[in-house]
């Protein structure tokens, strides 16, 4: 990795006030009507950001060198600092300091020092520096006037359009490069709290549903915005509608909800008397007993599907069997492209074979699923969802695990590169799946 460079460089140690009606400041008074005109002008310039932009608490602080926030949404601001820089200036300053808030940058950077154990300022510096790396590479112009000193990619040799991680892994803070022990855009960039700011017990900070809030505000205006905007945010506000899903425990959990669906599989039983027996002398009742569902597991074997997402599917299956309590005779695989010709129960997921690779029908699936007699209780197919689906609803509950296909449009053909497959039906309860690996030939 690149080294940094550190110089030292010393900072006011006054305290911090909050901003109100008073400009007591020591050394000059915060120059609040030129910060709020800034303000103003960015909201002008990037007006999807500005509900935003005006969620931000201004606190006043000699202790920051220019402008600095912390996760519960406060910016912190130098007096001296707006004094000497001009409004254009001023405006990229609130657009960056924002975008902190709105990328994560904190959350993120305590998720990756756990990951990889880093601990100390000097890892929290290089955090710092690769947020800014990730914001001001398409935060300026348009409008917004680059500050002097503002740190991007290409000011430390970097690449650019990255995300923060992928900047981490490929530059260090060392005894050679640059100096940027000046740079604290505070907590709200790096995830370490600042003796100067206020935590989560101060005054005017945001909750975490009203943090939620504003991002869902700024990823509306986002998307309804989309020529002109650009690509960085169209994909953060893409995920602010779409977070990732931890798809493992979705389908697990969407899985055991359709098991314990009413009227499945239940059936009564005199290995186990009813209580209401003691209310009939000399007869025994039997108790109503939920029996454990019918499982028929439906695996996409056709052509557009990988080896590894066939990994994934034969992972599943054996996760599913326990979910009906390790009876894997309640459990058949039918691997289906275009036909469906065998049916197997399940006696251990290594053995199941996943034959096909031609095109996708999986209609034929289902046919000869609920042909079986007795019938399943739940359907889970497995699937990339290039197949035409049935015209009307199963008599059980069915839940599909979808393979990602998202942004790659020619994983999506296969014979017909115009196809796009329709969505699965809505009585289908639908869960996400990883990300796509290279198809089979």
């Amino acid at each position: 990795m690149r080294p940094i460079e550190r110089v030292d460089k010393p900072s006011d140690a006054v305290p911090h006030k909050l901003v109100g009606a008073e400009k007591t400041a020591p050394g000059g008074a915060l120059d609040f009507e030129k910060l709020f005109a800034a303000r103003l002008h960015a909201a002008r310039v990037r007006p999807y950001l500005a509900s935003a932009l005006f969620a931000l608490h201004p606190v006043e602080t000699r202790q920051v060198p220019t402008m600095a926030v912390d996760r519960h949404w406060r910016c912190y601001v130098s007096p001296v600092f707006v004094a000497r820089t001009p409004v254009e200036e001023l405006a990229g300053v609130w657009v960056h300091e924002v975008s902190h808030l709105l990328r994560d940058h904190h959350g993120r950077s305590d998720r990756f020092a756990r990951e990889h154990r880093l601990t100390g300022r000097g890892e929290r510096l290089r955090m710092n520096i690769a947020a800014d790396c990730e914001i001001n590479d398409d935060v300026y112009g348009d409008g917004l006037v680059r500050p002097e000193g503002a740190v991007g990619p290409g000011s430390v040799g970097l690449p650019v359009g990255e995300l923060m991680e992928e900047y981490l892994l490929k530059f260090a803070v060392g005894p050679s490069g640059w100096s940027t022990t000046w740079l604290d855009c505070g907590s709200g960039a790096d995830g370490l709290e600042r003796a100067w700011e206020l935590g989560p017990g101060g005054s005017h900070g945001l909750t975490e549903q009203e943090r939620d809030a504003v991002r869902f505000r700024v990823a509306e205006g986002i998307r309804g915005r989309p020529g002109s905007v650009p690509e960085g945010w169209r994909r953060w506000a893409e995920k602010a509608f779409h977070p990732p899903q931890a798809w493992r425990e979705l389908l697990g959990a969407a899985v055991r909800s359709a098991a314990a669906g009413s009227g499945a599989g239940e059936d009564y039983t005199y290995g186990r008397p009813s209580r209401r027996s003691a209310g009939v002398p000399r007869a025994v009742l039997p108790s109503l007993r939920r029996m454990p569902p019918r499982v028929c597991v439906i695996i996409d074997t056709s052509a557009s599907v990988s080896d590894a997402e066939l990994g994934s599917a034969v992972l599943e299956v054996a996760a599913i069997a326990r979910a009906v309590g390790g009876r894997r005779d309640l459990v058949r695989v039918l691997p289906c492209d275009a036909a469906a010709p065998f049916v197997h129960s399940l006696c251990g997921a290594e053995g199941i074979p996943l034959i096909g690779g031609g095109g996708t029908d999986l209609r034929a699936g289902f046919a000869r699923a609920l042909a079986a007699k007795p019938g399943p209780d739940v359907i889970v197919v497995m699937t990339d969802g290039q197949t035409p689906w049935p015209a009307t609803r199963p008599p059980c509950r069915t839940v599909v695990g979808l393979f990602s296909r998202h942004g790659a449009r020619n994983s999506w053909a296969e014979h017909d590169p115009e196809y796009v497959p329709d969505r699965p039906p809505a009585w289908a309860r639908v869960v996400e799946i990883g990300s796509p690996g290279p198809t089979r030939s």
